[in-house]
């Protein structure tokens, strides 16, 4: 059966009509789900604006607590997604150096997309990642 527990950290994105985590059941493990991420904290302020490369740290900060509460981590994602704002495609090194920071070196599969907005006009990067597989 179906789970979507709700991250302490993460904002309650129920009454906007989705999960933060989804967990399903297969018969290899359970896949774990999540939405996609954006630079915000708990009570829905925006971290670094302005700053594509705080912004993914902040992103992926809050992933990680997305996972934890599955008992994963950010080395269990093998891909990303990162939707960037077209404008800050050309930051290489900052975004190059969030995902340093965050992963280390056990660094997973990224595509970069250019799109030309994100859900509120302050976000400059959303991450999305695989999913996640866990057995217990």
């Amino acid at each position: 059966m179906r789970s979507t527990p709700v991250p302490v950290g993460l904002f309650d994105s129920r009454t906007h009509g989705f999960a933060q985590v989804a967990v399903l059941p297969t018969p290899a493990g359970d896949v774990v789900h999540v939405s996609g991420q954006v630079a915000w904290d708990a009570d829905r302020n925006i971290v670094g604006p302005g700053d594509v490369g705080l912004q993914l740290k902040k992103s992926l900060e809050n992933l990680a607590v997305a996972l934890a509460t599955v008992g994963a981590t950010l080395n269990d994602v093998g891909s990303l997604r990162l939707y960037m704002k077209q404008s800050h495609m050309h930051e290489s090194k900052a975004i190059s150096g969030a995902l340093k920071t965050m992963f280390g070196e056990t660094l997973p599969c990224a595509t970069w997309i250019g799109v030309p907005c994100l859900a509120n006009e302050a976000f400059l990067v959303e991450v999305e990642p695989s999913a996640v597989f866990c057995r217990e």
